[in-house]
């Protein structure tokens, strides 16, 4: 199946460009050029991403702050300044050719993978889960980092492999690369979520570039059966000493485990029904006053449909739609192979994470922890999802136009 992706001409390969000015098809006398591309449309996306994210942050965290430390602009402050200062570094860094960042693609996988077993020696506990490093008084999540290095480097070890996993053997080294990834993630930092979305990245790579369909179809029917064989058996022990079994049982009646787990799904429920179609206006959500617990983090979409109502929440995802819409583009038209995964890596990343959010939000899956990108606080989502579109706009750069 690597042939849904389509490289324009002049390159081929890990790297290799051939030079401008030679024929395009042949017999057209058409002359493919190498143009000055850059997705400026992509630059936009991101920036409106994170400008209003900081807007939504400043109106759900202000209570919060101002209780808690005494200054309503806490969590919007730190947001803001690691925000312009990775947008910075997102800027001039994709100036740069992505086949350099390339070459650290392995190291910087192992010192992802080393970085998520020291948390759970070294990581510091917040609320109930060890998931953060604390370097110098600055909080570092390596689950983060871990997305970013399985996004570089599977594109760089399927192209090194032929590009098409014709072979059961490279296949499986693909995978397996990635299964460490998404193990250490989930057995070390015990983040479930983060864990299979690295799966997730790491399977949609390998069905992108493999040649048979029939495995992905066996596969997605065996876990769709086992998924329904969990949600029965946790539906009927919902009393379970597994805190993720009674989520599924949360999840399936919410308001007769409120005090289970369900609380914070109700209150989020309550502040989307409130919100009406236009909202009740920036800044005026009553759930954010203490009802709803850390809003400003996986559930801050829900601010956003209560403030905004169902207009605000439409036009959140129909600017993550044209994030997609432009990442797509430069994966389509990428002058290599690699260049091609790579941003496709990028897609499946943004895609599975707000669908994952505002799926949990709205409670059409069981409660996880999965941020909002771009929107909801965390200065080391905020500045790994840069370094992601910093390889979308390096990618871009090198896009030939015909």
């Amino acid at each position: 199946m690597a042939d849904r992706i389509r490289h324009p001409a002049g390159t081929s390969g890990y790297g290799r460009k051939v030079k401008a000015g030679g024929t395009g098809k042949r017999g057209t006398g058409r002359v493919s050029v190498r143009s000055d591309y850059y997705d400026y449309n992509l630059l936009a996306a991101v920036i409106l991403l994170t400008c209003f994210g900081l807007v939504m942050l400043y109106s759900t965290s202000a209570y919060e702050a101002s209780v808690v430390y005494q200054d309503d602009a806490f969590f919007f402050a730190k947001q803001a300044v690691i925000g312009v200062v990775s947008m910075i570094l997102m800027v001039v860094l994709s100036q740069m050719d992505y086949h350099f960042f390339a070459r650290f693609a392995f190291p910087l996988y192992i010192v992802s993978v080393l970085l998520l077993v020291a948390t759970k020696f070294v990581g510091r506990e917040i609320n109930g889960a060890t998931r953060w490093i604390y370097i110098g008084g600055i909080s570092f999540q390596p689950a983060e980092m871990a997305k970013l290095a399985v996004i570089l480097f599977l594109p760089v070890e399927i192209v090194k492999r032929g590009g098409q996993l014709s072979k059961w053997r490279d296949t499986l080294i693909v995978l397996v690369w990635g299964g460490i990834a998404s193990f250490c993630t989930f057995f070390f930092t015990d983040n479930l979520s983060t864990a299979l979305i690295i799966a997730g990245i790491t399977v949609l790579l390998i069905f992108i570039v493999h040649r048979k369909l029939r495995p992905f179809i066996i596969g997605a029917c065996i876990i769709l059966l086992l998924g329904s064989v969990i949600v029965v058996y946790a539906t009927h022990n919902a009393d379970s000493s597994s805190f993720r079994l009674r989520r599924i049982a949360v999840w399936r009646d919410p308001e007769g485990f409120a005090k289970e787990g369900g609380y914070q799904v109700l209150q989020g429920l309550y502040a989307i029904g409130s919100g009406g179609w236009f909202g009740k206006g920036l800044g005026n959500s009553t759930q954010k006053l203490g009802a709803l617990p850390e809003a400003q983090n996986d559930m801050i979409f829900s601010i956003i449909c209560e403030e905004l109502g169902v207009f605000g929440a439409a036009l959140v995802i129909l600017l993550f739609l044209f994030l997609l819409y432009r990442l797509f583009f430069i994966a389509t038209n990428a002058p290599d192979l690699l260049g091609s995964l790579i941003a496709s890596g990028i897609f499946i990343h943004i895609a599975l994470q707000v669908i994952l959010n505002i799926a949990v939000v709205s409670n059409m899956i069981p409660t996880t922890g999965v941020t909002l990108p771009f929107v909801s606080y965390g200065g080391t989502s905020i500045l790994f999802l840069m370094m992601e579109m910093m390889l979308a706009l390096s990618i871009s750069r090198q896009i030939r136009l015909k």
